[in-house]
């Protein structure tokens, strides 16, 4: 092999490249390179847990995206996060560790016609990464422990499971309390309790309905990220691993086979200097994102005939999909002024409070500078009729106009809640032929009958939270968005006046059925219709999964990672 070819090249070193990189380059015979358009990680406030402030709108981390203007939010626009550094969103995301709930994986399999995407079949993928701080149990991995995946005696030598167990892997992925509790919110769970929803102590045992305190991925106060659980240092010291960063795939080069077949057999890469063609002999594996997957694939020529044609893109090959099925949580963010406790905004409000901050994170790594963006969780159904919790709540004690912007000045706290399985569907499509151009992102949010009405009802769901006693000491009066809004049409016209994203897209990329015209991945994250190439990001997900999108992501990588290495066991390299 020269120094451009390689075996395996993953697109994306974010959430799922992380991981990708860390299981191919376990077998020491395959050669493995991992691009990032990002810089690494080694920006301070990546690392410090309420650094997402510092990282969400910053061109240092963050893509920079703003959607469309879109009907449902009354004629607004959103920025839209997405991390552009090493780790991608696991290292400017809110750290919490949520798998949504076993009915989503359910429905993957029925839509995909594969058994492989049921609940009891990913829950061995989600425990072989896992280190639980509470240890090893019917529902949870931790570092040591033996894998049901790893455990078997007769794993063929030389096998992907063999060679993982071979290399210690697993359990990389730390999940820890959070290490601070704030009187409010406290109140809030148990008023939360006095409206009907029940404590839990645990979200990801496959039912996620409760209210409790959130999990997150730190390490001892810090953040915990893809880069520092699977490249650092266990990539870097392998010799057949290889990482470029700074570096942006323009387009994939797709050669048409002997047989008339395409495969995908390398990329093009911008350097920041020169444009660099790198071959795969084996597998091209998308992993940028349900934004830039799809972004990649249209200006490689792989999406709508008719919108890449009115580009001025060569049509490749013609699959609708690609962009298309956009789905995110819209978040609802009803702020209550408090009285007769602290808050974030009280805290942070002078140079000695923000000094005292940072003094407990320096000697104890407690305190506000240890937060993820929600603390308290609580899932719940937003009328009795719902056949299951449908609704999430991320309460914050504290609140501002939109992330990135000032706390305000007065005692308050924030209980955003969504719509965990939105009916409405958006789009991701390029506006030009050019790389470096943004693609058009339009959510489509609150684009049905059904979402509103859900956005209205989750809105009174929240006002019967906090008329509760346990929520009576600390007098709270509705801010935001205002009690004189009473009836659907006006809550859910609100709701599109303050809802604002919870950073939860997936879906452009979508899998399904070979029979499905839509479905730009088979069930095994194979693009259909062009070999040697796959997807693997929360693009794949059809439908979104009932809460935060980051530990399916992971999932799912580690699924695809060893039905990438079976697929290398029975066939020879291109």
């Amino acid at each position: 092999m020269n120094d451009n070819t390689f075996d395996y090249i993953i697109v994306g070193g974010g959430t799922a490249g992380s991981l990708l990189a860390n299981r191919l380059s376990a077998d020491a015979s395959k050669r493995v390179l991992l691009i990032e358009a990002g810089k690494k990680d080694d920006y301070h406030w990546v690392h410090i847990p309420v650094g997402y402030l510092y990282c969400i709108g910053n061109p240092r981390t963050d893509w920079l995206y703003e959607t469309e203007a879109t009907p449902g939010l009354n004629g607004r626009s959103l920025r839209y996060p997405r991390g552009k550094v090493l780790g991608g969103c696991s290292s400017i995301n809110g750290m919490i560790y949520m798998r949504g709930q076993a009915r989503d994986y359910e429905q993957w399999a029925q839509i995909t016609g594969n058994d492989e995407w049921r609940w009891d079949q990913t829950l061995p993928y989600f425990k072989l990464h896992e280190d639980h701080y509470k240890g090893a149990n019917e529902f949870h991995g931790a570092k040591g422990s033996k894998s049901e995946l790893l455990a078997p005696t007769d794993l063929a030598p030389g096998s992907y499971l063999h060679t993982l167990r071979g290399r210690v892997a697993g359990g990389e992925w730390r999940i820890e309390k959070q290490r601070l509790r704030w009187d409010v919110l406290d109140a809030f769970a148990q008023a939360a309790q006095q409206a009907g929803i029940p404590a839990t102590d645990d979200f990801n045992r496959g039912d996620n309905e409760g209210v409790s305190y959130f999990e997150v991925n730190q390490k001892n106060g810090w953040r915990w990220n893809t880069a520092k659980a699977f490249l650092r240092p266990t990539c870097y010291a392998r010799p057949n691993f290889e990482l470029w960063n700074k570096a942006q795939v323009a387009k994939l080069i797709i050669d048409t086979q002997p047989d008339g077949s395409q495969r995908c057999t390398g990329v093009r890469v911008w350097s920041g200097v020169e444009m660099v063609e790198v071959k795969a002999t084996r597998e091209v594996i998308l992993s940028a994102g349900s934004i830039g997957s799809a972004q990649i694939l249209q200006l490689s020529g792989i999406g709508p005939g008719a919108l890449l044609q009115d580009k001025g893109v060569e049509v490749t090959h013609d699959l609708p999909g690609v962009g298309a099925n956009l789905q995110d949580h819209l978040q609802i963010r009803s702020v209550y002024k408090v009285k007769n406790t602290k808050t974030l905004n009280t805290m942070a409000n002078s140079l000695w409070g923000k000094a005292m901050i940072g003094l407990e994170y320096a000697l104890k790594r407690t305190g506000p500078m240890s937060m993820a963006p929600s603390q308290l969780g609580a899932f719940t159904k937003s009328d009795p009729s719902q056949p299951h919790a449908n609704i999430q709540y991320h309460v914050q004690p504290l609140s501002l106009d939109a992330f990135g912007e000032p706390l305000h000045s007065f005692p308050a706290i924030t209980a955003s809640v969504c719509n965990l399985n939105p009916t409405s569907r958006g789009t991701v499509q390029i506006k030009t032929n050019k790389f470096d151009d943004a693609p058009a992102i339009a959510p489509s949010y609150l684009a049905t009958d059904l979402d509103r009405k859900v956005a209205a009802d989750s809105l009174r769901v929240t006002r019967r939270i906090m008329d509760q006693p346990a929520m009576m000491p600390f007098q709270p009066e509705e801010f935001k968005p205002g009690v004189q809004y009473q009836s659907d049409e006006e809550l859910a016209k609100l709701a599109g006046d303050i809802a604002s994203t919870i950073f939860h897209p997936v879906g452009t990329t979508r899998m399904g059925r070979d029979d499905d015209p839509m479905a730009v991945v088979n069930a095994r994250l194979q693009v259909r219709g062009v070999a040697g190439l796959r997807v693997v990001d929360a693009g794949v997900m059809p439908t979104i999964t009932s809460g935060n999108t980051n530990s399916p992501t992971l999932m799912i990588a580690e699924k695809a990672a060893h039905w990438i290495a079976q697929d290398a066991e029975r066939t020879p390299s291109a």
